[in-house]
């Protein structure tokens, strides 16, 4: 069977988005359901001064617990080479810096034009190199941005390939904004193929406007090995009511595993990691139709195929 990474990136990606601060017992209790469950890989926050966003305060912590579990890939994301460093002093296996391809986004975002960014990327990478830390580029905004509108696929792969000669390892391809439908999905990975090759092997997806997984669909079809999501769907979107933000983790490994790719991911104890999330942030809309509606009653014969 073909193996899919399915990288948890709720604790950062979906902490973030929310006001609520969870406890530290709570997020802990989270990172460990997810490793019993057979996850793989877990953002487990992002080294972003505390003042800013204090619900990512205790990353350093986290990082050092997440390490204790057996088996686990424990990330981070930085968002410029002090962030990186931190990363590294608190012992993470691998991080990474988003790089927002719209550069009013960038700006907006990190207060940094294309050129200052690759010159941070570069600054990081040499952080992670000389702390033999994994050191991937998000290439953000990457399928359009809500300032920009439309990104260019040529300046994409352009941007690619200066961040790859910067000292990026492996990158991403996030649809930020839920602006992706499969067929640009498609189009995007080979343009950034013909730029960095094998090098990208993710999708960070959100399911703003319900094509999640169908982009999940077609990055598969491509070849992607990797696909980002968050359980619940934790995080929501602010401009699209009712909507979730980040593709929901357990809809994701239904898909996956039904389909006959091997995640290592035990779907009904991933599933019951959610009362975790239920406790520690009361009134927190969780999204998914998986955890309503249960597998298929011939779920367990398909993925024994």
């Amino acid at each position: 069977m073909t193996r899919i990474l399915v990288s948890e990136v709720g604790p950062r990606d979906g902490l973030q988005s929310i006001s609520t601060v969870m406890p530290l017992a709570a997020k802990k209790a989270w990172i460990a359901a997810e490793a019993a469950a057979g996850v793989r890989e877990i953002e487990v926050g992002s080294f972003v001064p505390p003042s800013l966003l204090p619900q990512m305060a205790d990353t350093p912590e986290l990082v050092r617990f997440a390490r204790t579990l057996p088996g686990l890939n424990v990330v981070a994301l930085v968002p410029n080479a002090k962030g990186a460093a931190r990363a590294v002093e608190a012992g993470v296996h691998g991080m990474s810096i988003p790089f927002s391809m719209s550069e009013t986004h960038s700006i907006r975002n990190v207060r940094k034009d294309h050129p200052a960014m690759l010159a941070e990327i570069r600054a990081a990478a040499a952080i992670a190199r000389e702390g033999g830390v994994h050191f991937a580029v998000g290439l953000s905004t990457a399928f359009g941005c809500t300032l920009e509108g439309a990104v260019s696929p040529d300046a994409v792969a352009r941007l690619a390939e200066a961040a790859a000669e910067a000292g990026a390892l492996e990158f991403s391809l996030s649809d930020t904004t839920g602006y992706a439908d499969p067929a640009q999905v498609r189009r995007l990975i080979r343009k950034v193929r013909s730029a960095v090759g094998d090098m990208l092997t993710t999708l960070h997806l959100h399911n703003t406007r319900g094509l999640g997984l169908a982009n999940a669909l077609a990055g598969l079809d491509e070849g992607i090995t990797t696909l980002d999501a968050s359980l619940g769907g934790l995080g929501g979107c602010p401009y699209a009511p009712g909507a979730s933000g980040n593709l929901v983790t357990e809809d994701l490994v239904l898909m996956l595993n039904s389909m006959g790719l091997d995640t290592g991911i035990d779907l009904e104890k991933l599933i019951e990691v959610r009362t975790i999330l239920k406790d520690a942030l009361p009134g927190e809309p969780l999204y998914g139709f998986t955890p309503d509606a249960g597998p298929m009653l011939d779920y367990h014969e398909r993925i024994a195929q």
